[in-house]
């Protein structure tokens, strides 16, 4: 009989094959059902099975029930560990204290627009132990700004200082200096020392300011009555000359050398006076700047005007522009004042109608328009086309209000239907200076200047007028002009920048021991 590899016998032979006794055939289904069940269930080995089917599929059978008790199953957990929607419960409300409130406040970062005190002081804690009286300093050092119409004794009283001292204090300053001479701006320092009571000013024991660049007063008690101290500085004048090549540009070359802005544009304005800036400068020219300036020994520096303009080329002069006189013109080196070309522009604003014939909008018919029109609002500032005189500012029939302007060799500028007047007759005026404010008075059909210029008595257009006006010193003022101009063109470039102080004129400070031993290398 052979054998299988499990070394059983296998029948090979029919009639012992026949021998066998055939089993029931409705047992053998009970037994393969169960042994599935099992093997489903995972109690008997067997082929694998999936524990979830699909429940529309085999209804009723094994497989469909035990994929129903799992559902069943995750339902149930699902359900047991469902969460809780109840409300979380927060912290209580937590009522401050004013004190509390201070504390929390003072250690917060919040922005200076909504109040913010942070670093300003330290909020109270349980280890703070209050004082009945907290200790005052015995000295305190205060600065206060003198304002412009202000009073220095109510400067000194809103400082903190007592009605009677400052009252002292500005009698002694005004012995020395007037006090309507004190500048606006003008800063002080003072000491207040150690009040006698609590409720009594802290006494002044020092006041010093600058009243001029070159004096400082100083009011001191010293343990006595105040009394006042003058101390002159050192002041030296030497103007401030600086020099270069125009190269890439005037402007910026000058301040590249070292020139303030506001100096550079003086200088451009005096040169524009005597040459064309745009035509007549080149990159080979020389630019030479002499200005105002002043140095204390104590380290401070004030700078003025532009005293002298000048532009030269290969050492010939271009131009040369010095400031003369009380109302600081320039003038040039032969004293020849500063040229003025061309009017300035009576208003700001489109002309509307010229010089000629025209139909008149109000008469209807053809008359003489012996002006100019502008387009201008009501009070829209009306300006002198050039310096001259106010002849006459007054009512002057269908002008209405009208104002004339001598301007010498007999000519003159007039400006009609102007609503208020920024002048009064005999008064001088400027190039560019505001005489009135535009309107409609008048003939006149809306708001609008009417401009009028004269030659000797008779109407001219204003539109082609070009003239230059300069002024001549006298023969006396030209030799001093030229004595000064011969002054300022001495000065070095650069030698008001040296030191006031040599260092050999300082008073050496006595080293103490202590510093010399704090200071030894270890």
């Amino acid at each position: 009989m052979p054998k299988g590899k499990d070394g059983a016998a296998r029948m090979t032979d029919p009639a012992a094959r026949a021998r066998v006794p055939i089993e029931d055939d409705a047992d053998a289904a009970e037994r393969r059902d169960f042994a599935t069940v099992l093997r489903q269930f995972g109690l008997k080995k067997g082929e694998e099975e999936p524990w979830v089917s699909d429940l529309a599929d085999g209804i009723g059978s094994p497989r469909w029930y035990r994929s129903l008790a799992f559902m069943l199953v995750l339902i149930a957990l699902a359900l047991a560990l469902w969460p809780d929607f109840n409300a979380v419960q927060a912290a209580p409300d937590t009522r401050l204290t004013e004190v509390e409130r201070d504390e929390y406040r003072s250690q917060m970062i919040t922005p200076l627009a909504l109040g913010a005190d942070t670093g300003k002081r330290m909020g109270p804690s349980r280890l703070v132990v209050p004082l009945a009286s907290a200790p005052e300093r015995p000295m305190i050092e205060l600065t206060a700004t003198y304002g412009k119409g202000d009073s220095l004794a109510a400067m000194l009283r809103r400082a903190g200082v007592g009605q009677a001292d400052a009252t002292r204090a500005e009698e002694l300053i005004s012995s020395a200096f007037p006090i309507d001479d004190i500048a606006g701006g003008t800063g002080f320092r003072m000491t207040l020392g150690r009040r006698a009571a609590p409720s009594q000013p802290r006494p002044l024991e020092e006041l010093t300011f600058r009243a001029r660049f070159d004096l400082q007063l100083t009011v001191d008690r010293e343990g006595g009555p105040l009394a006042l101290e003058q101390r002159v500085i050192r002041v030296d004048d030497t103007p401030l000359r600086i020099t270069g090549k125009v190269g890439s540009g005037l402007y910026r070359s000058a301040r590249a050398a070292g020139a303030p802005a506001r100096s550079v544009q003086q200088y451009l304005k005096a040169l524009d006076e005597a040459i064309d800036l745009d035509r007549e400068v080149g990159a080979a020219d020389n630019f030479d700047i002499i200005i105002a300036y002043k140095r204390a020994e104590t380290g401070e520096v004030e700078v003025g005007d532009v005293l002298y303009a000048g532009l030269s080329r290969s050492g010939t002069a271009k131009a040369q522009m010095m400031r003369w006189g009380k109302d600081g013109k320039f003038y040039d080196a032969d004293g020849a004042g500063e040229q003025r070309s061309g009017l300035v522009m009576p208003t700001n604003g489109a002309i509307t109608s010229r010089y000629g014939m025209r139909r008149h909008p109000i008469l209807r018919y053809k008359r003489m328009h012996a002006g100019v029109d502008f387009r201008a609002r009501t009070g829209q500032p009306i300006y002198a086309v050039t310096d001259g005189t106010v002849a006459s500012a007054g009512r002057n029939g269908g002008f209405g209000n009208f104002i004339k302007l001598n301007h010498g060799g007999g000519l003159q500028s007039g400006y009609a239907h102007l609503s208020r007047f920024a002048v009064s007759r005999g008064q001088r005026v400027k190039r560019g200076q505001v005489i009135g404010y535009a309107g409609s008075t008048g003939l006149s059909t809306g708001p609008h200047l009417h401009w009028e210029l004269y030659r000797n008595g008779k109407h001219v257009d204003p539109l082609s007028v070009q003239f230059v006006i300069r002024a001549q010193l006298s023969d006396s003022e030209l030799r001093d002009f030229r004595a000064r101009l011969g002054e300022l063109k001495k000065v070095k470039p650069g030698v008001a920048l040296e030191p006031l102080v040599k260092p050999e004129d300082k008073p050496v400070e006595e080293v103490r021991e202590i510093d010399r031993l704090s200071n030894a290398p270890s």
